[in-house]
């Protein structure tokens, strides 16, 4: 009996912790929750999917991830262009993935799925992904109601064999429905336009807070520009969330294309500009206590990824810096965040 009480604790203790190794374990919260890096293959045709401006289009194609295990996952996947400035202006266009099927299969529970990669090839434009990748991870530090993401080790093939396989990092950024549900939320109706102060005003000064941090001003909440809604499923009357995404413009990333919006007058994008409505000193130093709290793993975040060169980590670190030296006292707080908030 103590034999077998033996062997039967030695086989619990033997089995690994879950990091997704094994293919037959996949479902979407997994995926997301994992932080290796996926190894994965997209195989389509380039042309129609490179050169494709209209983004009602699908172009069909097989995605395939590789498995710590050696396992493979392969289906069939509907791809079609998306985005707007690097839609046009780019050589690889950023993509979405749609997984679903009729009947389920191994990657359906991903949905539809946001896909995150550089302008072009080449390390700059790969360490610009990185860069706006950690941005990401930055906020999932910060809040819950944030978009996870995922980095791979991407391989785009023409499975027409006419162009040169392509290799890149990129991520993919989770489905609204699937980030709304693991906050007791729903998606918002898109046809219910909201303006900024129309939602929830707590979270909105931390969002307005945040994005001041990273130095992004390209986002508008009554527009639905790089803000997504979602709202408390059991209460009807409650103020929607705003969860912002989309950072390769913010200061942060010092993207070589990201341009300062001639309305605010600045000269670079790494100018900070507060885009948030006025708010109590008390309101201000609730939202600024998790940015503080959380100094010390958002520095470690970046330090510790060792993908960025070490230029880039040291000037990521150095932009913040500039945050968190500005934000020591309630007279910082009140010049920064009331003396120079919107009005309008």
């Amino acid at each position: 009996m103590k034999l077998l009480s033996l062997f039967l604790l030695l086989l619990v203790a033997s089995r690994p912790a879950y990091s997704q190794k094994n293919s037959d374990e996949f479902d979407s919260k997994k995926f997301f929750n994992d932080e290796s890096i996926l190894e994965a293959t997209i195989t389509a045709e380039m042309g129609p999917l490179f050169n494709n401006k209209n983004k009602t289009t699908d172009v069909k194609g097989t995605f395939s991830i590789l498995f710590p295990d050696s396992s493979v996952v392969s289906d069939e996947v509907a791809i079609r262009p998306r985005g707007n400035f690097r839609l046009e202006n780019c050589i690889i266009p950023p993509l979405k993935m749609d997984f679903k099927k009729e009947s389920p299969t191994k990657l359906s529970p991903l949905k539809s799925l946001k896909l995150v990669n550089g302008c072009s090839t080449g390390s700059y434009n790969d360490q610009l992904t990185l860069k706006e990748y950690l941005v990401y991870k930055i906020y999932n530090l910060l809040t819950e109601k944030s978009f996870r993401v995922r980095l791979l080790n991407l391989k785009i093939e023409d499975s027409k064999k006419k162009k040169k396989t392509i290799t890149l990092h990129s991520f993919f950024i989770e489905d609204l429905d699937d980030l709304a549900k693991r906050n007791q939320c729903k998606k918002w109706d898109d046809a219910k336009t909201v303006n900024t102060e129309g939602t929830n005003r707590a979270y909105m000064t931390f969002v307005s807070i945040f994005q001041y941090m990273i130095g992004n001003t390209d986002w508008a909440v009554p527009v639905g520009h790089n803000i997504r809604l979602m709202s408390p499923k059991n209460d009807s009357l409650a103020r929607p969330f705003a969860i912002p995404y989309d950072f390769d413009y913010a200061g942060l990333v010092d993207a070589n294309y990201a341009l300062p919006d001639e309305q605010l007058g600045t000269q670079s994008v790494r100018e900070r500009v507060y885009r948030g409505f006025p708010r109590t000193i008390e309101e201000l130093k609730t939202a600024m206590q998790v940015f503080t709290d959380k100094k010390e793993a958002i520095y470690s975040l970046i330090k510790n990824f060792d993908l960025l060169t070490s230029r880039n980590r040291a000037d990521m670190i150095s932009y913040l810096d500039g945050f968190y030296n500005s934000i020591k006292s309630d007279n910082d707080l009140k010049i920064l965040f009331i003396d120079h908030a919107r009005s309008q």
